[in-house]
């Protein structure tokens, strides 16, 4: 077992740390970047495998390369598609794949796929290597980058499915998921629970089928019997995603989400929603009057940024502010809807 440090040892170790952060250059962020250290000196002193270290290297490197590549394109829109590997490039769906990836990269978007074959290669084909990522996994088999984005700078690899996950869903603003088997479903439900408890951003999911096809109807259908009849979900959830076989559709999904809705974020208990433009008093009274429910107290109020907002980019923006109950997602959407009518 490997010996623990003294608790003098440890101050010493600490006055080390903080006197080499304040050597660093990015000093705004030093007390993350402190946080992050004293983590790994915490674990040092524990006993953990050899395995849980490469774990935490390796997860942290695939991190750094993510950072790294998708740092420059911060402020720029990003819609993640995902789907089958497998489908042929003159099937229906890889068609319908590159349409949408061209349709919406034109609507000022960018695309991020899993880099490899089937609607992966179709989104990174529609929307152009300038305006795509591809973000790969090292599998044994299967998984190569696809040839519109091979060797491209905004291309990754990944050593791990939970690293790269993070980051189709922390840099998107909108998902886009094609027909596919047990990876897509495993996207899909895991976007959808992360949307329902509130783990993830209020964004569009839409589901996106070839014209003729049930795959997703079918799917939903199933969700509504198994799930939704029973008491497993709630019908509300089925306001987090919309199923279409139109790519109208599709993109007009995305696009009206962001009509006035800008984002949201929590300042302490209070939930912030940031707008485009501000509502009218007689818009936040309908609101109020629509969606008292989701509320835990008080009203849907105007307000501008608070302390906590100022310097971000977004500090300009109009803002409503509310005692959200935290488990009507929904319904959230259903408001953000309201909001962007």
């Amino acid at each position: 077992m490997t010996s623990s440090f003294s608790s003098h040892e440890l101050e010493l170790l600490h006055q080390d740390l903080t006197a080499l952060i304040h050597q660093l250059p990015n000093m705004k962020h030093g007390k993350w970047i402190e946080r992050a250290l004293l983590v790994l000196v915490r674990l040092s002193e524990k006993e953990i495998d050899r395995l849980d270290w490469k774990i935490l290297s390796a997860s942290l490197e695939d991190m750094e390369r993510g950072f790294e590549v998708f740092y420059p394109y911060r402020h720029v829109p990003k819609v993640t598609i995902f789907g089958s590997g497998r489908v042929l490039p003159d099937s229906p769906e890889y068609q319908m794949a590159v349409a949408f990836a061209r349709k919406i990269s034109e609507q000022g978007y960018l695309v991020i796929t899993g880099g490899g074959a089937g609607i992966m290669q179709a989104g990174n084909e529609g929307a152009g290597a300038e305006k795509s990522f591809g973000l790969n996994i090292q599998l044994p088999y299967e998984q190569e980058a696809n040839p519109f984005i091979e060797g491209n700078s905004k291309s990754v690899n990944f050593k791990y499915f939970f690293t790269r996950k993070l980051f189709f869903l922390r840099e998107t603003d909108a998902i886009a998921i094609f027909p596919g088997g047990f990876g897509t479903m495993d996207e899909a439900l895991e976007c959808l629970t992360l949307c329902q408890t509130g783990r993830f951003k209020p964004l569009p999911l839409v589901f996106i089928d070839r014209p003729g096809g049930d795959y997703w109807q079918a799917w939903d259908a199933h969700i509504r019997q198994h799930l939704i009849q029973p008491g497993l979900a709630n019908i509300g959830d089925t306001n987090l995603y919309t199923i279409t076989n139109n790519l109208e559709v599709a993109v007009e999904a995305i696009n009206s989400f962001y009509r006035v809705y800008h984002s949201s974020r929590y300042v302490a208990d209070k939930f912030v929603i940031r707008l485009r433009s501000e509502l009218s008093d007689a818009s936040v009274e309908k609101l109020n009057s629509e969606f008292s429910d989701i509320l835990v107290k008080g009203k849907i109020e105007k307000t501008r940024a608070f302390p906590q907002e100022l310097g971000d980019e977004t500090a300009d923006l109009p803002r409503l502010v509310m005692d959200f109950n935290q488990q009507n997602w929904g319904r959230l959407y259903q408001l953000i809807a309201a909001i962007n009518q």
